[in-house]
């Protein structure tokens, strides 16, 4: 096909294909899918080979959010049967995120709901990556806390963080249709602080909140304009109890296609598969690790996802292999500068607050016995949304 060859070469030349070229990816038929995939694997490989970095997630204060983000469990009004617990102390979540650098995750994501940060929240983040740090001197730590005032980012990275997490979500013409109690603008404006304060700045998108092709292609290169180092795609899961319940749009041929145009269009960045993945990609899983270079480890923020130890033998299986905590994630020409010269990427999976894994999403990766077959790849599985009732805020141990 003329245009995947076409798509190669742009993405091993680091050239921004055309809006006609992105949105035909999306347009191809189930027949040419494995032909895309393979297009756009070629891509990945040569910008990070076979690697796979493994991230984990740390929900350091979970509810109670003010703002009004229509896919997020943890939003105001939210009727989600969520955790709801106020602020880790550092040692809590200092062990929290033990339990995924124990199953080999190589950055950890510090997440927190609300609007944004106040000075005093900066002040407890900061404590918390000091206290991680001093146990695990070389991980990556980013961190996701909402809108940010100037300075703050400045502080976080005095603090020791490596990344800043902050998505975009949708289109700039659609955002107001997800969210009222802040702008799209906004949102460009605390990735600019990041990128400003020498945090790798980490931006992403979620998909199937009812856009249309256009608004996946907008959001993509609105984010490839950017220019963070990681961009998480999220694959909305429709939360009992939230606004976007009834969305259920996405099947695992176009999770593939968006993860697809996403390395065409941002081929040298890390492409983070973030939450939903176990609910939309199910058992072609295996197949998005040819597009991506990036998952999560275990569970999300509210919800539950896959057993740590399943997606190990995943990514063994599909024949990639976990980045070590020693090699570098991004190709040298992103590393000298820019974007922070912490190469690692960002963060990826929070909601309200705007990180990459944002929270209508998360899954358990085991489908309950009673639960039948669907009968379309597009039936709605709500059997396979699960709230996280274990690992931070609660006494039981983590997936990981």
């Amino acid at each position: 096909m003329d245009l995947l060859n076409t798509l190669v070469d742009k993405g091993l030349r680091r050239e921004t294909p055309t809006r006609a070229e992105a949105l035909a990816v999306l347009a191809t038929t189930d027949d040419e899918l494995l032909d895309v995939v393979a297009a756009a694997g070629k891509v990945r490989r040569h910008w990070f080979g076979r690697r796979v970095k493994l991230n984990y997630l740390v929900n350091l204060k979970s509810g109670l959010c003010p703002e009004d983000c229509s896919y997020c469990s943890q939003r105001l009004g939210s009727k989600a049967d969520i955790l709801k617990y106020t602020w880790l102390k550092p040692d809590e979540a200092s062990r929290a995120a033990a339990a995924g650098l124990a199953g080999g995750a190589k950055r950890v994501c510090l997440v927190a709901s609300g609007r944004g940060p106040t000075d005093r929240d900066v002040d407890r983040v900061s404590d918390t990556i000091k206290a991680i740090k001093e146990q695990n001197e070389d991980v990556e730590v980013c961190a996701c806390l909402g809108l940010l005032s100037d300075g703050q980012a400045e502080r976080l990275r005095e603090a020791g963080a490596d990344a800043y997490n902050h998505n975009l979500n949708t289109s700039e013409s659609t955002y107001g249709e997800i969210t009222t109690t802040h702008t799209y603008a906004d949102r460009v404006d605390t990735v600019r602080k990041a990128h400003a304060a020498g945090l790798s700045a980490c931006s992403g998108l979620i998909a199937g909140m009812g856009e249309t092709d256009e608004d996946l292609v907008d959001v993509v290169f609105s984010l490839r304009e950017l220019d963070p180092d990681s961009v998480p795609v999220n694959f909305l899961i429709p939360f009992e109890g939230t606004p976007l319940a009834k969305e259920w749009n996405l099947t695992p041929q176009r999770c593939l296609r968006i993860l697809a145009m996403v390395r065409f269009v941002c081929p040298d960045v890390e492409v983070r598969i973030a939450g939903g993945r176990e609910v939309h990609l199910r058992t072609m899983q295996p197949l998005a690790l040819h597009l991506a270079n990036s998952i999560f480890l275990g569970d999300y923020l509210t919800s539950e996802g896959q057993a740590g130890k399943a997606d190990l033998e995943m990514i063994a299986d599909a024949g990639f292999e976990v980045e070590g905590a020693g090699e570098v994630t991004l190709p040298e020409h992103r590393t000298g500068g820019g974007c922070g010269s912490h190469e690692g990427g960002g963060c990826g999976s929070h909601e309200g607050s705007g990180c990459g894994s944002h929270e209508g999403g998360g899954v358990c990766g085991t489908v309950p016995a009673s639960a039948s077959a669907p009968a379309s790849a597009d039936e709605p599985r709500p059997d396979l949304v699960a709230v996280r009732r274990r690992g931070a805020g609660t006494d039981l141990a983590p997936n990981a």
